[in-house]
């Protein structure tokens, strides 16, 4: 299966994934530009993405958790979401996203 990752500066990467891994895990393995300083625990919002309308209704709704951490970044928009909460399945196989500014690693602190 594959996502769809367009990074900061607008190229797009097809990349391979697994099922069962937190997408944040795919971006981070194939060395695009992502903190996810946290790892995976819902701790930070520095893996903040961009779903593409056409994925949004196919993801679980955000929990008042990841919502939390999602009011802390700048460039929220109504598709944002912590790519560590979205898990690869067989149904999101395509996902697109966009990595945030606010998830860049090299962004001033």
């Amino acid at each position: 299966m594959r996502i769809f990752v367009t990074d900061q500066d607008g190229t797009e990467h097809e990349l391979e994934a697994l099922e069962g891994w937190r997408v944040m895990e795919v971006i981070r393995d194939w060395g695009l530009n992502i903190k996810a300083e946290c790892g995976g625990s819902c701790a930070c919002a520095t893996c903040h993405v961009f779903v593409d309308a056409e994925w949004q209704d196919k993801l679980n709704p955000p929990t008042d958790e990841e919502e939390d951490m999602l009011d802390t970044v700048a460039d929220y928009e109504a598709n944002s979401r912590l790519s560590c909460q979205i898990l690869m399945s067989e149904e999101l196989d395509g996902l697109k996203v966009t990595l945030a500014d606010s998830a860049r690693q090299d962004e001033a602190a």
